[in-house]
């Protein structure tokens, strides 16, 4: 319960859900040291036809994946067991966070539990290990050229913009080769299958490629002929609605064609998600069947007279159709080519903090220093912090049990610095593990987005004597909403006095030399009130 309150504390999660997984994780060792392996093992319970895919990556969060074992199959009773082991390691101590592994269980797609490995170093006896001479102070390298490479780049970019409307005047008005206009479904699917086998896929050992172009075409026909939304169907959606057609235009497709299409199309879903390689001779039957296929559904649909003025007017709708798609696809082009521009542009604005105040412009200005919260924290900062109102967020639950919390803030997690200031009392003194308040702020973290989260932990203490907790190392922060990625690195220090809390979270982008003088002058100025018994 306590675990609770921290996480909705320190990053305001109120709740919770919790579901039985279907696929379940066993790590074999939560503490390692340095290169040793261990091994992360995933089962999943099922029938004989249950098809199962396990992901075969190189790297599993920040873990190295030494081997990937073969999946073993274990009947047990009426059921099936699927077990597929991984073999990792890491080569830098701290804390690594397994993240949870996506896994195809038939047609849908589910998630295994994540866990946490901690990596420690290997003790050195200094009475037996030979020692060497501190190597000498490098001079740091020289950036004072950054600034030209920047204009250089700049001057780049606006030349290919230049190029690319000079390309877009002159090539928009070529007469470009016309595309092919079917006179019926039909005869567009079979004249794309025999396409299909002359782009040599096979022979190029692409078979991905080969099954999704095969399926789409088929899926294209029938969604032209049958009316139904194939393209954008599961398997099983796509067979379900294909027999409610064949029952209701009184198609007559036998079940034997059914299954033959459903064998079809799950082979195909192996292939693109699983990786799965079918035999020549299981491809090539694929490829005849398919055909058969359509030219079944095609002798199966109701026959409707078209006279040759319709059909006449058919075609030149869709020239005119096609026309509007090359039309679009310049403006595409050169709406594609201005965002390339533009994102450069604003690449290299961003990278040299022109457009707003830097981390170095934040470290050498006038400093602030103000006490915040109660007990106060007394620090000093580039500017003052803003209070975050929280008590709505928090929910009533945590509010019956503190009697006083105050979160202070300086920029987003996003910005070229952030601080989190926070303090709190609880009603009745309650004794907090400090590294399990660190966690459970960090697993809040984790929530909001971080990923790939090193921890390492030590004491810290003030200049008064008091003594706390410090996380530190760097994570990956992900934008939940437009995606976007930074490394950061992170100093995370608490402390506890009667019952209550006091902490402060200060992260900048990894390797930023300013952010990190700040970090350093912050903790250095902090000073804390002792709080009232």
């Amino acid at each position: 319960m306590l675990k609770k309150y921290y996480i909705v504390l320190f990053l305001l999660l109120a709740t919770f859900g919790f579901a039985q997984q279907p696929v379940q994780t066993i790590v074999d060792s939560a503490k390692i040291k340095i290169g040793s392996q261990f091994h992360l093992t995933l089962k999943v319970k099922g029938t004989k036809e249950t098809r199962v895919a396990f992901p075969d990556v190189k790297n599993i969060g920040q873990l190295e994946v030494l081997e990937s074992y073969p999946i073993d199959t274990v009947k047990k009773d009426a059921t099936f067991e699927f077990i597929k082991k991984y073999g990792l390691t890491q080569f830098d101590s701290g804390r690594y966070v397994i993240p949870r592994i996506p896994v195809l269980i038939g047609n849908k797609q589910f998630l295994s539990d994540s866990a946490v490995v901690e990596v420690n170093p290997v003790v050195v006896d200094t009475l037996k290990q030979k020692m060497y001479d501190i190597k000498p102070i490098m001079k740091p390298q020289d950036t004072s050229s950054d600034f030209w490479w920047f204009l250089l780049a700049l001057a780049v970019l606006a030349a290919l913009a230049f190029l690319g409307y000079w390309l877009y005047k002159k090539y928009k008005n070529r007469p470009v080769a016309e595309e092919v206009v079917y006179a019926t479904p039909i005869e567009k699917a079979t004249s794309l299958l025999q396409n299909l086998e002359k782009k040599s896929l096979l022979e190029q050992g692409d078979v991905k490629s080969y099954y999704s172009e095969m399926t789409d075409i088929t899926r294209t026909y029938i969604e032209e002929t049958v009316h139904i939304p194939a393209m954008e169907s599961t398997t099983d959606e796509l067979l379900e609605a294909m027999q409610k057609a064949s029952l209701k235009k009184k198609m007559g497709i036998r079940q034997e064609t059914m299954q033959t299409f459903e064998k079809i199309l799950k082979n195909a879903d192996l292939v693109k998600f699983a990786k799965s390689k079918p035999l020549d001779f299981e491809i090539a039957e694929d490829r005849k069947n398919i055909e058969s296929i359509i030219l079944t559904i095609d002798k199966a649909l109701p026959k409707e007279v078209e006279d040759e003025e319709s059909i006449a007017y058919a075609r030149h709708q869709e020239e005119l159709r096609l026309k509007k798609i090359r039309k679009r696809n310049q403006l595409i082009g050169f709406g594609v080519g201005f965002a390339l521009l533009f994102a450069g542009a604003y690449y290299f604005f961003d990278k040299y903090n022109l457009f707003g105040e830097s981390t170095q412009e934040m470290y050498e200005k006038d400093w602030i220093t103000s006490e915040y919260g109660n007990p106060g924290m007394i620090v000093a900062t580039p500017d003052v912090l803003k209070r975050k109102d929280v008590t709505k967020e928090i929910g009533k639950q945590m509010m019956a049990v503190v009697k006083e919390m105050q979160v202070f803030e300086y920029g987003g997690y996003f910005d070229d610095y952030y601080i989190m200031l926070s303090t709190l009392k609880y009603k009745q003194q309650t004794p907090i593990e400090l590294d399990k308040a660190l966690e459970a702020g960090l697993q809040a973290l984790e929530a909001k987005g971080a990923q790939d989260i090193i921890i390492k932990t030590e004491d810290f203490s003030t200049p008064e004597g008091l003594s706390g907790r410090k996380a530190y190392g760097t994570m990956n922060m992900i934008d939940k909403i437009t995606k976007r990625s930074i490394k950061v690195y992170y100093e995370f220090v608490m402390f506890s006095q009667e019952g209550g809390l006091q902490q402060i979270l200060l992260f900048h982008e990894e390797g930023d030399e300013y952010g990190s003088k700040i970090t350093a002058r912050i903790l250095e100025s902090l000073e804390l009130r002792k709080a009232a018994p």
